[in-house]
């Protein structure tokens, strides 16, 4: 039996369901999703195998004009994604009129490699927006196929799917048939933590915050974890806790109870607190939490 496999890259502005999608794909949060733009930070594979292919799809951060180093490591996950890629998704959302990055919307549109264009959110448009949002993005990335879908709601996800398996090579697998992610169990720990952070503090804090799992030990019945938030202030530190740390045992709570759902066991988390002035910006620090990888 003939068996195909390869890499399938995700790319497109901040928020418009990447994560969503890959999630939908996959049938398991491996991505976390809110709100927020700048939720993804890292490129994420999740691996989705049948008896006669692989799909190693690729998470990456929304595309922006980086402002510090932080941002500028996020941005090179997303270079990468257009240099190993067999199939390259191009996610907008309706009321989109462009990618915010002129250099990334010329490597899409003279890709050599298939482009699969996706028009998501269609569940909140009418149909003359549907139209005339098609007929934009049809004609200004003309190499691509089109695809207008509802990631949260799942319509023409499946038919999406069904068209990468068809475009991707004849291959060996790359992966066991069992793994479902290139990530280590401690890096859902800290994005599962840094989830709650961004669903509930505001304005700076979210993306002055990185996590660090430092302990993770499976016992038959428990999971026990030890993770610590770094911030870059002492204010923000104040803030993260809360009053009597009320804040910060919400996210624990919250953390905690996905994670059990994620692992499929008990989990025990301990969460601190530490400053770690201007991290975003340290070379050292970056490469420490797995950015910065040039």
């Amino acid at each position: 039996m003939m068996h195909k496999a390869g890499f399938v890259n995700i790319i497109g502005n901040p928020n418009v369901g990447k994560s969503t999608l890959m999630n939908a794909f996959i049938g398991e949060k491996l991505s976390i999703i809110t709100s927020k733009a700048q939720t993804t930070r890292h490129r994420i594979l999740g691996i989705v195998n049948g008896e006669d292919f692989q799909v190693i799809l690729s998470d990456t951060p929304g595309i922006i004009k980086p402002a510090y180093e932080l941002q500028e490591s996020m941005m090179d996950f997303v270079k990468s994604a257009f240099d190993d890629a067999d199939v390259l998704i191009y996610m907008v959302e309706i009321g989109e009129k462009e990618l915010k990055d002129e250099a990334f919307f010329n490597k899409i549109t003279n890709s050599k490699i298939p482009v699969l264009l996706l028009l998501n959110k269609i569940d909140t448009s009418n149909q003359e927006q549907l139209e005339e949002q098609s007929e934009l993005w049809q004609s200004k990335v003309p190499n691509a196929e089109f695809f207008p879908i509802s990631a949260t709601e799942g319509f023409n996800v499946q038919n999406v799917f069904d068209r990468i398996i068809e475009l991707l090579p004849e291959s060996p697998a790359f992966y066991p048939k069992d793994q479902l992610t290139d990530k280590p169990e401690r890096f859902f720990v800290n994005e599962a933590i840094r989830e709650k952070i961004l669903i509930h503090y505001k304005k700076e804090i979210p993306y002055a915050v990185e996590v660090d799992t430092e302990e993770f030990f499976e016992e038959e019945n428990i999971i026990r974890m030890r993770s610590v938030i770094m911030v870059e202030r002492e204010t923000q530190k104040g803030i993260i806790i809360g009053h009597k740390g009320s804040a910060l045992k919400r996210v624990g709570v919250e953390a905690r109870k996905d994670l059990e759902k994620f692992f499929g066991k008990q989990v025990h988390l301990e969460l601190y607190v530490k400053v770690n002035k201007n991290w975003r910006s340290n070379q050292n620090q970056l490469k420490r939490f797995g950015y910065n990888q040039r």
